[in-house]
């Protein structure tokens, strides 16, 4: 029996004009996300994306999982192929889904007819597969309000397709669509949510990591990689850039008020962040900061850091208090890579009693403190390191 994958279409269905490039860049992202799995043609069809392997030994369960982390997919669902044809239709549906209908109780069928020259219409089609599935499967009720299984038909030009329950996909629009932005990537929970977030709405990501060796360790750098991997399953490669931050930190350290260490080095992350960022064609920076979470993300702290940089800065996460971005991180699978215990630059030279309520002009003269601060950054950008995340 031939298989497929059914792909709807989540937010891509209210484009007007331009709705066929949104869904040539999800069906390219499709592409990349199966590449390892086996060939595949992709037909457009309506709301609907039609995935057929183009060998029969190929894993749909491989391919099912791969596209559930593509964004831009409302719902997917294994299909089986079949004439368009009732009694094809009604042995498809009893075979295709018999362990999908044993295992239920109650069930309903629902019939989309594209091809009008199909003799019945769709309640036609729904009232005879269901009297059908009753006869063979004794323990059925219909109940059509809230099935344990949806039995979908639906007749298209060229076949029919017989399936069970949908699969929920990711949501949001395809990566690419959206323009490009950096995120300035910690080894917190924080961060890799935030990227996910806006990849999530389409948005492209390259991403900033500062390692201040030799207060940073390797396995600190090690374990931001393996969090981005798990973003970049979602999102597609993420271009990484690690700047070494250590001459800026200890200039920091030796120029600056205490209380202001932790506003000048953020303020200073941003600097470079969006130079990167401008200097590889992105329209924005994300943070994944929370009003308030800690001193450095009060409002007014928000304010300094801000005006360091002339591009935007998206902050995801900026509303949600931490049991909301943790539940994010368990889902994308980040949480327990974020809590092992391996120490960013955020957290060296750490201020015991940080300003809260700074004033930009303040933060800026204490900024000027630093000689050749200009140097440093520029520096510190032309030594990034860069890495491909896949």
């Amino acid at each position: 029996m031939k298989e497929i994958v059914l792909v709807k279409n989540g937010e891509l269905v209210l484009k007007g004009l331009n709705r066929n490039s949104f869904e040539d860049v999800l069906i390219k992202n499709m592409r990349r996300h199966l590449a390892d799995i086996g060939q595949f043609t992709f037909t457009k069809s309506q709301s609907t994306i039609m995935v057929e392997p183009e060998n029969e030994d190929t894993d749909l369960d491989d391919a099912v999982k791969a596209l559930g982390k593509v964004f831009g997919i409302a719902a997917l669902s294994r299909a089986a192929v079949c004439e368009k044809d009732m009694e094809d239709i009604i042995r498809t549906a009893k075979e295709y889904l018999a362990d999908e209908l044993l295992l239920a109780k109650t069930f309903k069928v629902e019939a989309k007819r594209s091809d009008k020259k199909f003799p019945l219409n769709s309640p036609q089609i729904s009232r005879e597969l269901g009297g059908q599935l009753l006869k063979a499967f004794h323990h059925l009720k219909v109940d059509v309000h809230n099935p344990d299984i949806v039995v979908t038909v639906e007749v298209r030009d060229r076949y029919a397709f017989v399936r069970g329950n949908n699969i929920k996909g990711a949501g949001g629009m395809p990566t690419g669509t959206s323009g490009r932005a950096a995120v300035l990537i910690s080894g917190g929970i924080d961060s890799p949510v935030a990227a996910y977030m806006m990849a999530k709405r389409g948005i492209e990501l390259i991403s900033v990591h500062f390692a201040s060796p030799p207060y940073t360790s390797e396995l600190a750098e090690m374990k931001v990689m393996d969090l981005l991997k798990r973003v970049a399953a979602y999102s597609g490669t993420i271009v990484t850039y690690v700047v070494p931050f250590t001459e800026i930190q200890e200039a920091i350290r030796d120029h600056c008020p205490e209380d202001y260490f932790t506003l000048v080095m953020r303020r200073i992350m941003m600097r470079i962040s969006g130079e990167i960022a401008k200097r590889q064609n992105c329209q924005a920076l994300i943070t994944g900061e929370s009003v308030g979470q800690v001193a450095s993300q009060t409002i007014y702290a928000l304010g300094c850091t801000d005006s360091a940089s002339d591009l935007p800065v998206f902050r995801p996460c900026i509303g949600m208090d931490k049991d909301e971005i943790i539940a994010i991180s368990r889902k994308i699978d980040t949480f327990d890579i974020s809590i092992q215990p391996y120490e960013d630059c955020c957290t060296v030279f750490t201020p015991k009693h940080p300003k809260t309520r700074p004033k930009l002009q303040d933060v800026i003269d204490t900024e000027n403190l630093i000689s050749e601060l200009d140097r440093m950054c520029e520096t510190a950008i032309q030594n990034a390191k860069r890495v491909f995340i896949k």
